[in-house]
């Protein structure tokens, strides 16, 4: 067993205790070893670079650790003459990687709230599904990470997220039934108290399709 690995597995870890991130070279380390678990050479040609291609692709696929969701929603736009109605953002991609097996689930997140004193800009609810979609990830936990930083930043008078998934743990392995596809729904505020605010919003979802 490679020594920095073994450093690994020795250090304590519980959940009372925050998380010491390992050095590059320890993730490297992990990921050679992984390969030869799994029955390959790591030091063949076409797997020699693969460390650390493989450490530099987890910087991007995980990168919603070092963000922060108040960051992006900072910023409200209060001159919008008025406007009170429903803002919806539709069919925002995402990627992420579920926590159970780390293997990719792609899908779409849809985003309505009412604001009360401003708006933020459009971008900004693309970037924060980000932010939670780029850690490892439940689709249920996801959806609430979301309705809840809106609540919490921009404390509007309702929010509803729809998020809808194809789980490659679910068509890539175990049942292997590709196509299939998870939906999952938060409300708060007036969408979660008036059914009819939860019509609203999904006769919008479905409009102009």
């Amino acid at each position: 067993m490679d020594a920095v690995v073994k450093s690994l597995l020795d250090r304590p870890e519980t959940a009372e205790t925050p998380v010491q991130r390992p050095t590059r070279e320890e993730a490297e380390a992990a990921v050679r070893v992984l390969l030869r678990w799994a029955g390959d050479n790591p030091e063949r040609e076409g797997l020699k670079e693969t460390p650390r291609r493989v450490v530099k692709a987890y910087e991007e696929f995980f990168r919603g650790y070092n963000e922060d969701a108040g960051e992006e929603l900072a910023r409200v736009f209060e001159e919008v003459e008025g406007y009170d109605d429903l803002v919806l953002v539709r069919d925002i991609p995402f990627f992420s990687h579920c926590e159970h097996h780390v293997v990719p689930f792609v899908g779409k997140a849809h985003i309505a709230y009412y604001p009360t004193g401003g708006v933020v800009g459009l971008s900004k609810l693309a970037r924060l599904v980000d932010v939670y979609a780029r850690r490892l990830q439940t689709q249920e936990a996801m959806t609430a990470q979301i309705a809840t930083a809106i609540n919490q930043h921009l404390t509007p008078r309702g929010v509803a997220v729809l998020v809808e998934a194809e789980h490659m743990c679910m068509s890539m392995r175990g049942v292997m039934k590709q196509g299939s596809s998870t939906v999952t729904v938060q409300f708060s505020g007036v969408f979660r108290d008036d059914p009819a605010e939860q019509v609203h919003f999904y006769t919008l979802l479905r409009g102009a399709r």
